[in-house]
Formats: C-alpha cells, structure tokens, sequence
C-alpha cells in the first residue's frame, strides 16, 4: 500500500518541553504522605534562588526512540504535539536524529506537553507535568508496520491503550509497554486483561508498589503478585538496580555505582535499552546489560536524551554488568 511506512520498532506516548530547574532551597520531607518516603519541598511564600536551568525535549515515546535510533534500529514516534514552537523543536530533535516523524501528529487547539523538573543534589527529581496536547493522541488511520511497539504513558488513556494493544496483536507486533500514573491508579485487576497482550511489562519500584496496592518496601509481594503478569517484567530499583521476572526465574542486575546528576529518562533509557536488546539479540541476558549500561549514560549528564548510548557497546563494557538469577 502507497501509505505503509514500516519500521522495526515504533514508539507511542508522549512529547514533551522539558525545563530542568535545580537549587539547594529544595528540602527533602520524610513522611508518609509520599508514596516514595520523601517529598520534595520548599516553604510556602518563601522566594528561592536557582542554582541551574536547562531546557531539552522529553517524554517517553521521544526518549526511547533516540535510542532506537542511535543502536541502529529503523524507528518511528506516534507522539501529539502542538502547532507550536515547542513541538517544532521536538520535530527537529527527532528529525536530526533520523526518527521517521510519519505518524507524528499536530493539534491546532492545545499545546506541546511540557514538563518542569525540581532536581535535588542527589539526581533525584520531581516533576510538574502539564500533558496538554498528549491527551489528544489516536491511533492514525495509515496503516502501522512493525516488528515491536513500545508505549509509555498514556495519560490514563484505557481506551486508547486497548485499540493499539489489539491492532498490536492483529497484526503480529510484539508490544512493550511502561505505564503512566494515569493508567497504574486503575489497578492491577483492571490492568491485567492488557498485560496479557504484551512481550514486555516495563514499571519501577514506586509504580509496581502503585498498581499492586502495598508499601514500597514489600518488593516480594510486588514479584508475586507480578510474576506472569507478561512474558517479561521489568521492576527497575533506582540505584539498588533491576529486576526482571521471565518464565519463573527472577533476573538481578546491580547498576554500576554510578553517583547520579540526573535521574530524568533514566527509565527510559533502560526500558528502550533493554527493548533493543530483545529487538537486536532476543537474549535476556544482553537485554539486561544493555539496559544498565544505557542508563548509566543518562544519570551522568543533564537532560534525557543526553548520555544515551550512541553505538552498541563493546563486550568488555557488556561484561561490567553482573546478573544473579534463581527461581521464584
């Protein structure tokens, strides 16, 4: 058909304006109001000086296709921005980086997401996230060639997620799949008929502790409770590591001790890696470590597409990862 454009891997989710705002006046608060323990605080009516600034596109559609694009695989991104001058520069970020922009859509109402990241000393961050023309994504009447998609969030979208998860299926593509706090407020039991449709099931440790109902630190319920949910479960840990959850065996990887700047994309930049993994290789074991290595590029440097592997790496960098495994 003259309107096919196929691609090995097409991404879907958000695009984003990412401003990246870090000062010491931000103040941890331990407490239990947070899901995580910690909150990121300022006093109210207080004025509070700006150590850093940076601005850079984001969301997670446009993160993971920068590294499908930079290890050599064909990608396209299935992203809403506006007709602005915010979603001109995600066009032409993607566009430098060679990301096929066909199914790239323009609303004429709402405006490019855009997002403020709080960043603390540690790398650790918050963020301020207004989704605008994100909301509005379809699924695009041309027809969708591809081996594998890979969605993020998709701002609570069911119904949306639902129409891609069942042309994925129709047509033979493999999907994987990191929910956004839109859709993990459903629940696991409302969210189960989907996972089972994907390859990949992609979350960290505050999001698997969301969708299955209990405390952060009850990571062994969340395995239980997740082992099977997809072929692959991915609970990424911070900087404790990774876990993956595959035919009743429990992976682990270590990270590599890196002391974080930045923590923004880091997600994306380990589901992406290890999706490329599978794409490339169709190993876990070298989906796991290029994962690990391909966030430890993104925590070293500001913004989230930087830090990114820009080439495969060398088996010598491979082996730096260390992976434990035992049954469940």
């Amino acid at each position: 058909m003259k309107n096919e454009v196929y691609m090995k891997v097409i991404t879907i989710g958000s695009a984003t304006l990412d401003v990246y705002v870090k000062s010491k006046a931000f103040q941890v608060l331990k407490s239990d109001e947070f899901i995580t323990g910690e909150g990121e605080c300022l006093a109210v009516g207080s004025k509070n000086e700006v150590d850093d600034i940076f601005v850079d596109t984001g969301g997670g559609a446009t993160n993971a296709a920068i590294t499908f694009a930079n290890l050599g695989i064909s990608v396209a991104t299935l992203v809403r921005v506006g007709d602005d001058l915010f979603g001109r520069e995600v066009e032409r970020v993607l566009r430098d980086k060679k990301v096929s922009l066909d199914f790239l859509q323009k609303d004429k109402k709402y405006s490019t997401s855009y997002s403020t990241l709080l960043l603390l000393g540690s790398g650790e961050r918050s963020v301020l996230v207004y989704r605008g023309a994100s909301n509005f994504l379809e699924l695009p009447k041309k027809q969708l060639k591809a081996d594998w998609f890979y969605i993020t969030s998709l701002g609570g979208n069911l119904k949306l997620l639902g129409q891609i998860l069942s042309y994925a299926k129709s047509n033979g593509i493999k999907a994987m799949y990191n929910p956004g706090g839109g859709e993990l407020k459903n629940g696991l039991p409302k969210l189960e008929k989907h996972f089972k449709k994907l390859e990949v099931l992609n979350l960290n440790r505050e999001e698997a502790a969301t969708l299955c109902g209990v405390e952060i630190e009850r990571m062994d319920v969340m395995i239980k409770k997740l082992n099977n949910a997809a072929p692959y479960v991915i609970i990424t840990d911070g900087s404790a590591g990774a876990y993956v959850l595959h035919d009743n065996q429990l992976y682990f990887s270590a990270t590599l001790g890196t002391k974080p700047i930045n923590t923004a994309g880091a997600g994306d930049a380990f589901g992406s890696g290890f999706c490329s993994g599978l794409i490339l290789k169709n190993n876990l074991d070298y989906a796991l470590r290029l994962a690990i290595l391909n966030s430890d590029g993104v925590i070293r440097i500001v913004g989230a597409k930087n830090g990114l592997l820009e080439k495969l790496p060398s088996e010598k960098d491979l082996k730096k990862v260390k992976i434990k495994r035992e049954a469940i």
